[in-house]
């Protein structure tokens, strides 16, 4: 059975999701697990063939930073890192250009505030 916290998790990524198929991103690969890492959402911008790893993050409430600012630089480098091994295990994807947004989820569930930020971070 899963957490309450895990399922707040999986709603606030459903609505990630949603909302970047909306901004006509196609999904490739969603909780991709390694030792590394977790990257939550693997997707693809067609428009320019790259190869978007997302990181979601839900906050409630801001009173102590938007869930933006929860994405520390020791995160992104387990992004980073976690991504590399996808591009290592996945070689398709090799030739294309990799950016790293971040999706921030905040306040009710029902109606959400949701900040994308393309290329939040850099390898």
């Amino acid at each position: 059975m899963f957490s309450f916290k895990r399922r707040i998790g999986n709603k606030a990524e459903a609505l990630a999701l949603d909302h970047l198929k909306q901004q006509g991103l196609s999904l490739i690969e969603q909780n991709y697990l390694t030792k590394l890492g977790e990257i939550d959402i693997i997707m693809l911008d067609k428009i320019t063939d790259t190869l978007v790893f997302v990181e979601v993050r839900y906050r409630k409430n801001t009173s102590h930073g938007t869930s933006i600012e929860t994405v520390t630089h020791s995160k992104q480098q387990k992004l980073i890192r976690a991504a590399q091994q996808y591009l290592q295990k996945h070689p398709t994807y090799q030739h294309f250009l990799c950016r790293f947004d971040v999706v921030g989820v905040e306040s009710d569930l029902k109606y959400p505030t949701i900040t994308w930020i393309q290329s939040a971070f850099e390898r």
